[in-house]
């Protein structure tokens, strides 16, 4: 298929797909897209990034319009943002079609809400598994209209332990379905999973999912535990455009995140430990630009589209091989470049032999090893400050510099804070809460963790990294504290 015409798709999505410039069907598109329309079962090996979302969107809303008015599509995702972003472009798909409403049944947002979007009849249903089972156990939600199931990034769902949850989910589905599996990789897990909910499923593979692909340009740099913030520092100097650094757990995501903002770098953060508001906020401006680097977890490594990453930096090596192709895969889209730089310590090497033999196998270039060598202005620049002084009067800190409070009400001055006060909110008057670990509310609503600013004002002040003309990060000077 040469064009979207070719699939006779009707005409309210063709024009939805000329608004969205979409000419051209991807290859997943391409393959998996006529069996959908077909209603044959369909199971899709992919990357990440090759347009799986719109290879089971685009087949699903055909299908709605051309059946009964009581059919409904469910789509199950392993990650809230990826539930959010699939549910972005249903609406620009269907901006011709309001009758194909949607509802996103995900943790983390208003309960009572979802009910009211469940009353509202929606054609498609974008959830989480444990939401999900949530509202069925509430009974806000019946299923027996389900014709059409997606389970997208299937490989991940088992990986955080959804088959339970998928199992209790099938028992309220009817047996007479189209099933869709979408998967950036395969192993025997997923083969008991596609024998127990699709019924001879057409197969579709495009590439090779554990190559990375060619526009990556790999870099590896050997350092110690000690010397990795040097290191990480050193490189930030001397790179232009978004950043993505990856670290392996909620804790080490925090602490890089604190640390980063110590040497006055601006950046958000995502893990599984924050709320939805927080994590939607921190994705969101990593979009937009406003915020050049964001540091996350895993989470951020399938299906979170954002256009134009020019850096992905592994702080820490995944656990699993293969997530390393899918972190790497979060730049060099689209038919851009993107550079991959990963930290290797001695007490990761084992971790590195495994990526390399995946690499080796798939045909993948294997980057040499460069030792960082540490320089006396490299290691004053990178030397973290002391930490800050624990406030544990009754008043609410109003200076918004970066503390860690303790006190009975909530942050005004719209600075980071760690705040482990039991106390009555102020409210989240402005998106995000910042560092804040209970309801106490940050009023200016800043994200997470940035440099030190002026009282009362919220401003930044002191060295700021922020973006040239050119778009390359830079520092201000550093002011005295």
């Amino acid at each position: 298929m040469s064009s979207f015409q070719d699939f006779k798709l009707p005409g309210a999505l063709m024009r939805a797909l000329e608004a969205l410039q979409f000419q051209s069907p991807t290859p997943v598109q391409e393959q998996a897209i006529p069996f959908g329309l077909e209603g044959r079962d369909v199971i899709a090996c992919a990357q990440t990034g090759t347009g799986k979302t719109g290879a089971f969107c685009i087949p699903l809303a055909a299908k709605l319009l051309s059946g009964k008015p009581t059919d409904i599509a469910l789509v199950l995702t392993p990650t809230r943002e990826l539930a959010v972003q699939i549910e972005d472009f249903w609406k620009q798909l269907t901006r011709f079609t309001p009758d194909l409403r949607s509802a996103c049944l995900i943790g983390g947002l208003s309960f009572s809400q979802q009910t009211r979007a469940l009353k509202q009849r929606p054609r498609l249903i974008i959830a989480t598994p444990g939401r999900l089972n949530d509202h069925i156990e509430q009974r806000t939600i019946m299923l027996a209209q389900t014709h059409f199931l997606v389970l997208d990034e299937a490989d991940r769902m088992l990986d955080m332990g959804f088959a339970p949850q998928l199992a209790q989910i099938a028992k309220f589905l009817p047996a007479s379905r189209q099933t869709m599996l979408f998967t950036a990789t395969w192993d025997g897990s997923l083969d008991k999973l596609a024998q127990k909910y699709l019924s001879n499923p057409e197969r579709v593979s495009v590439g090779s999912t554990a190559r990375a692909s060619d526009l990556i340009d790999q870099k590896i740099i050997s350092t110690t535990s000690q010397l990795k913030n040097e290191t990480l520092m050193s490189e930030l100097r001397q790179r232009e455009g978004s950043v993505l650094i990856f670290t392996r757990t909620q804790m080490r995501t925090d602490r890089l995140a604190r640390y980063l903002a110590s040497r006055g770098i601006q950046c958000g953060r995502i893990h599984g430990g924050r709320t939805q508001a927080q994590r939607s906020y921190a994705l969101d401006s990593f979009k937009k630009g406003s915020t050049q680097i964001l540091v996350a977890t895993d989470i951020a490594a399938r299906g979170i589209d954002v256009s134009k990453i020019a850096h992905v930096i592994n702080y820490d090596l995944p656990r699993a091989a293969e997530d390393y192709i899918h972190r790497i895969g979060r730049t060099g889209r689209a038919g851009n470049e993107g550079q991959a730089l990963s930290l290797l310590t001695p007490e990761e090497n084992g971790e590195w032999r495994q990526i390399s033999r995946i690499l080796k196998k798939s045909g993948s270039p294997v980057p040499e090893i460069v030792k960082y060598v540490s320089t006396p202005e490299n290691a004053a620049d990178a030397v973290e400050p002391p930490p800050p002084r624990v406030m544990r009067s009754a008043g609410g800190n109003r200076d918004g510099g970066f503390s860690e409070n303790r006190r009975d009400s909530g942050n005004r001055g719209g600075g980071n804070f760690d705040n482990r006060s039991r106390g009555a909110p102020r409210g989240d008057r402005g998106g995000d809460r910042g560092g804040n670990r209970d309801r106490g509310g940050n009023s200016n609503g800043g994200e997470g963790f940035q440099s030190r600013s002026s009282a009362g004002t919220g401003a930044p002040s002191g060295r700021v990294i922020r973006p040239s003309g050119s778009g390359k990060i830079i520092a201000a000077p550093r002011a005295a504290y």
